[in-house]
């Protein structure tokens, strides 16, 4: 896939790997569109990589709807590319999780791609061509303690891609699934401040350099699923 003008969304974007991710498309040439619910943060990253962005909670249908609506009107409703970054963590025993943690965090990482993918498949079914990726976690292939929310939306998250890819191989829409595993990003702070990078953990640009990779496939080709790990993360 060449990147020169293609038009692609990324939800999330304004840091960590959704920022990391919008800077190297957008230097490859692509169009990038970041979404986020940080007006502040979005307007200083797109003004630092030179991206557009728009105000939009992934949980939100009407939000959603709002993202589409800028697309048709500035982009004449073309999407190449979507990728559904946005993410939320509450961590917690099960006991101590309340159930409207369990709505929060699903309402991000589950619901919100949902939503998402379902307003952007009738764009990549009409020309039959496009990538889905969706940003899960190698929690969405084991649980932990403490992580009940997390763990169980990326599963349904993972569920909800397989059977996707599943419907759309044949129309020529690739759907990809990346599992990082921990990344330093402001992922569980409750004010979105970002973790300082340490060396032996993984970092936002890792997940940026495995996204481009696995666009920059032939469109006759596509990665299901990749996990990525940090080496040596010393646990």
């Amino acid at each position: 896939m060449e990147f020169e003008n293609k038009k692609i969304i990324i939800t999330g974007g304004s840091s960590g790997i959704g920022k990391a991710t919008a800077k190297k498309l957008t230097g490859l040439g692509a169009k990038v569109l970041i979404t986020g619910r940080s007006k502040e943060r979005l307007e200083k990253t797109a003004n630092e990589i030179g991206c557009a962005w728009i105000e939009s909670d992934v949980s939100k249908q009407e939000d959603v709807n709002k993202v589409y609506d800028w697309v048709s009107k500035t982009w004449d409703n073309q999407v190449d590319v979507l990728i559904n970054n946005a993410g939320l963590g509450e961590f917690a025993s099960i006991e101590e999780t309340p159930m409207e943690s369990y709505q929060r965090v699903f309402g991000v990482n589950t619901f919100g791609p949902i939503m998402m993918i379902k307003k952007v498949l009738p764009i990549m079914k009409d020309k039959k061509s496009g990538s889905i990726i969706n940003i899960a976690s190698t929690s969405s292939q084991k649980g932990f303690a403490n992580g009940s929310a997390y763990s169980a939306s990326k599963f349904a998250l993972r569920g909800f891609t397989q059977s996707l890819m599943d419907e759309v191989r044949q129309l020529n829409i690739r759907v990809f699934q990346v599992n990082p595993s921990e990344v330093t990003t402001a992922l569980g702070n409750p004010e979105r401040v970002e973790r300082k990078e340490i060396d032996f953990k993984l970092g936002p640009d890792q997940l940026a350099q495995t996204i481009v990779s696995l666009l920059t496939l032939p469109e006759k080709a596509f990665v299901p699923e990749i996990s990525l790990w940090a080496t040596n993360p010393r646990n």
